[in-house]
Formats: structure tokens, sequence, C-alpha cells
């Protein structure tokens, strides 16, 4: 639904209980006059007023109701507005990106070293091409019901362990840091995991760039296992912090943003914790940055 259908509904709205009102007032002045002594009729305007109340009360409460779902609409239709503004600008860039590699490496003579430098941005942008595709994908799956979960017993330290490796080295540099417990079993599907891992990593380099350190902890009592990825980037406005969760939702404005992404990412970690039974929040990191602390449950 588009601001000017909201608009009309409105007005229609707000016209159709001012006539309701109106119209009553002048059927409750039409019926003293036909007999102001009579009790039968004083008894027939209480009833009137009475129903007219409920009516215009239940009226009020529908209007409310339509007006709190147009909201969300529109909502919604300014996010996946914003959705098709960023992908279409994320496909393009790592397409043109190797487009000029390959035409770079097919009319220069290059030496070995150049080759194997632009050879390896060429494959960095198709994994960034690769991950957009795979959370489009598992955000489709998530919606329709039909991501299944096989969970299995993993170690949790030797898990975070791996993913720091991974990304340092496909970084260059010791951005990922480590503060973890190493004797945590976690009861968990792999593949989830890994994506809720790979997802946030890839928000907290997004807005803190590849800099600042980026911590990966994890930590365990007698009830709950917790673990998450700590950054030293700008962080969150206290009042977009219900909203990172919700599909398609981005800060800022999406034809002037500078960092990348579709606004899936987050969508998606909060629906597979969700999945395991867990809990994710967004809390403020100090000194600076956010934590994104997710809380599982030792129990299978």
């Amino acid at each position: 639904m588009n601001k000017r259908t909201a608009l009309i509904f409105y007005v229609l709205s707000v016209y159709v209980v001012v006539q309701f009102i109106w119209w009553g007032y002048h059927l409750i002045e039409l019926t003293e006059v036909v007999s102001r002594a009579s009790k039968p009729v004083s008894n027939r305007i209480a009833m009137i007023i009475g129903e007219g109340a409920v009516f215009l009360l239940l009226l009020l409460v529908g209007i409310w109701q339509i007006r709190r779902s147009i909201r969300k609409e529109l909502k919604l239709s300014e996010r996946q507005n914003n959705f098709l503004l960023s992908v279409t600008h994320e496909l393009k860039t790592p397409l043109a990106a190797n487009k000029l590699y390959l035409q770079t490496i097919k009319k220069r003579d290059l030496s070995k070293e150049q080759t194997d430098d632009i050879l390896k941005k060429a494959i960095d942008e198709n994994v960034r091409l690769e991950r957009m595709i795979d959370n489009i994908l598992n955000a489709t799956r998530l919606e329709n019901n039909r991501m299944n979960i096989e969970k299995e017993t993993i170690d949790l330290g030797q898990f975070i362990t791996t993913i720091q490796e991974r990304y340092n080295t496909l970084l260059d540099k010791s951005v990922i840091e480590l503060d973890i417990d190493t004797k945590i079993e976690l009861f968990a599907d792999r593949f989830m995991l890994e994506t809720i891992f790979n997802n946030l990593i890839e928000n907290a380099l997004k807005y803190a760039g590849h800099e600042q350190p980026i911590t990966l902890y994890s930590s365990k009592n007698d009830t709950f296992v917790e673990f998450g990825v700590k950054d030293l980037g700008p962080g969150v406005p206290k009042e977009m912090k219900s909203e990172i969760f919700k599909k398609f939702f981005r800060v800022g404005n999406e034809e002037v943003r500078t960092q990348k992404g579709t606004g899936l990412g987050l969508f998606i970690v909060s629906q597979l914790v969700k999945m395991h039974n867990g809990t994710i929040a967004c809390e403020d990191n100090t000194p600076k940055g956010i934590n994104f602390r997710i809380t599982f449950n030792h129990g299978k």
C-alpha cells in the first residue's frame, strides 16, 4: 500500500467517524422532540446512546488496527525498495570488478606476481558475491520454513578458532581476536552456526573496518553457553537496536549509503538463533562499538 492510498484511508476513516457522531446526535435530538415526557422514549434514547458508544468504540479500534497494519506495510515496502537498490549495487560491483580484472590480465603483459594478485582479488569478489546470494537464499528458506536443523555436538572453542584463522588468512592480517573458553561443547547445527558467525563478522568488518580488532568470544555457566562477536565500530543508536534484526532493515538512506550489504545478515542470524531456541541481544561494547551476544541452553 502506497502513501496516497494510506492518506485516502485516513480521510475516509475520519469522515465515517464524524458522520456517525453527527447522525447519532440528530437521531437523539429528533427522538427527544417527539416526546420529552415519555419514559419509554427516554429508555430508548439511553439504549441508542449505549449501543452507539459500543459501535463507535469498535469502529475506532478497527481503524487503529488497520492504521497500524498500513504503517507496517509502508515500512516493509520502504525496506524492500532499499533492498532492491542495495542488491542491484551489490551485484554490479563484484561483476564489474571481475570483468575489469579479467580484461587487465588479457590485455596487459603482467608478471606472475601481478597476475596472482589480480586473481586473488577476483576470487575475493566472487566469494563476496556467493555470500550475498547465500544470504538471499537462506532468507527465503527461513521465511518458507524450508530450512531443516541437524544438530551435532560441536567443540565450540575449536570451531571458533577455525573461523578466526580463516578470516585472518583471507584478510592477510590479524584483525580477528579470541576470548574463548576452550572447554565448551555445543549441541547445534554446524552449518547454521557457521552462518551466524560469518554474518556477524561480515557485519563487524563492514561498519568497524579492517583496522580495528574484532573479538570472537565464548563462555559458559551451569545453564547457558554464551558466545558472540564484539567490534569497535560506531555502534547502533539505542532507538534502532530493536529494529536491526528485521528483514531488509538498514540504518540510513540507501541512495547515499557507503556500507555494503543487503539488510538480510542480522535477520538471518536472529532466525537461526531462534531455531536453536536461543536468544540474541545487541549491546553496547566497551569502550565503544557493538556486542552481539548469543545465548544457548546446555541441553540438547
